[in-house]
């Protein structure tokens, strides 16, 4: 059979077969030859875990989502992002929209899972635009969605547009079996309007509930993120996010309820695990 009947994706597949058929006649386990043809549908580019992560560490980077959502974040940075996530096994890497599809390209073969954000970072489009963003998001390798309520109809008293919105996310989102966290910006909200946002979003079946969005006039705080896990309860996760800066941070939104860590800092977070906290550095805050 010539060569010259194959499209370069077929002469592939027919390479890979042939040396996996040659490797199974030698007596190479089906196993062996199973992992080859997974690295080769990978493109060769397998990324593995640190060796020298220790199991606290581990735990670690399992609560955080590695995020960089400047507008100025470049291709190269946001590679950057996905190899260190893959390296030392984060839950995640948050990413704009636009960057979905480098980063599935990257991480699609490993533990690592996509999430976007939508309607970000001011939570104002309409219901079904978020809905169609959030999609769009998801057709390119999404795994996760971290929607941005509408803040001024929450802080008007429109609770009925304000479950529709959230509702609107998630059924684009659970329809694909893809988590749905929202962003209630607690900065910009009074206690009882965080525990509106949270019941709401509860009501709208949504999985997670996030406190900001690190573009407002404040990021997490351990008593939001308290609040927050009285009013879901166990079945919701809370995820805090901005000002996470260090691993005594981290640790704290741990102790305070909070079930995934948004951070920019994530390999700092990680690296920190063991050893002795660094003396008059202040955690939290800031960006």
């Amino acid at each position: 059979m010539s060569y010259s009947q194959f499209n370069l994706e077929q002469l592939v597949a027919h390479i890979t077969d042939e040396i996996l058929q040659r490797l199974q006649n030698d007596g190479v386990g089906t196993c062996c030859a199973a992992d080859m043809r997974n690295a080769i549908d990978c493109g060769g580019a397998r990324l593995g875990l640190r060796a020298d992560l220790s199991p606290d560490a581990r735990e670690m980077a399992a609560y955080i989502d590695h995020t960089l959502l400047k507008p100025e974040a470049t291709q190269a940075e946001i590679e950057k992002l996905c190899r260190e996530a893959a390296e030392y096994g984060f839950a995640s890497v948050c990413v704009n929209p636009g960057w979905v599809r480098t980063a599935y390209n990257i991480l699609h073969c490993t533990q690592v899972a996509v999430c976007t954000v939508i309607g970000f970072p001011l939570g104002a489009n309409t219901p079904d635009v978020k809905a169609y963003e959030a999609r769009r998001a998801i057709f390119d390798g999404a795994r996760e969605v971290d929607m941005v309520v509408n803040i001024g109809a929450l802080k008007s008293g429109n609770h009925d547009l304000v479950e529709r919105d959230i509702r609107a996310v998630v059924e684009a989102a659970h329809e694909s079996g893809v988590i749905c966290k929202v962003i209630i910006e607690t900065a910009l909200l009074n206690d009882e309007e965080k525990v509106t946002a949270c019941l709401l979003s509860k009501v709208a079946g949504a999985d997670f509930v996030k406190t900001s969005t690190g573009f407002s006039k404040g990021g997490a705080t351990a008593d939001d993120v308290a609040l927050m896990r009285r009013v879901v309860g166990e079945e919701m996760g809370v995820k805090a996010s901005g000002g996470v800066r260090d691993l005594a941070g981290a640790q704290q939104m741990i102790e305070a309820g909070a079930s995934r860590i948004g951070a920019s800092v994530g390999v700092k977070i990680v690296q920190g695990v063991g050893k002795p906290p660094e003396v008059g550095k202040a955690s939290g805050g800031g960006y």
